[in-house]
């Protein structure tokens, strides 16, 4: 884990709100140079605490107007079962996330549909004859109040 600053925080939240600003931008938000900026964003990166940047897609605005959290149960359970589900799944372009997850299910889907029939299909033709799939619940996602972001 890095010990991080006030500065090292704040340049944090600078960049979840808008990845996309130069270390100068942000240097003169945070009153650094920015060469400071730059050594701090490349220290960061190398302890690992920015793993990357990112575009945020409005997947309504592509057509994607559905999006359905699924907890899948294994009817098998096994280092190999775990493995092939995990491949297999991650292979579907519809599924946005795949998370191993403890309790009542083993992984916990985010999937991305047209419509609830286009839904429909990729939940029987693709992800209920995946290796090891068993019990399925879907929740169907009415509104994001909040999207991930700095703590």
């Amino acid at each position: 884990m890095t010990a991080l600053d006030e500065t090292d925080r704040a340049l944090l939240r600078a960049l979840a709100r808008d990845a996309e600003q130069s270390a100068g931008a942000l240097g003169r938000a945070l009153g650094l140079s920015q060469p400071a900026t730059w050594r701090r964003l490349k220290r960061l990166e190398e302890a690992g605490a920015i793993r990357g940047r990112r575009v945020v897609l409005d997947m309504a605005a592509l057509g994607y107007g559905v999006t359905v959290f699924l907890g899948v149960k294994l009817a098998t359970k096994g280092r190999a079962s775990l493995e092939d589900f995990e491949r297999a799944v991650t292979a579907i372009p519809e599924v946005q996330t795949v998370e191993h997850v403890l309790g009542l299910y083993d992984y916990r889907l985010r999937v991305v549909a047209r419509d609830i029939s286009d839904f429909e299909r990729i939940l029987r033709r693709r992800i209920m004859t995946l290796p090891g799939a068993g019990a399925v619940e879907a929740n169907v996602l009415l509104s994001e109040e909040r999207h991930p972001g700095p703590l």
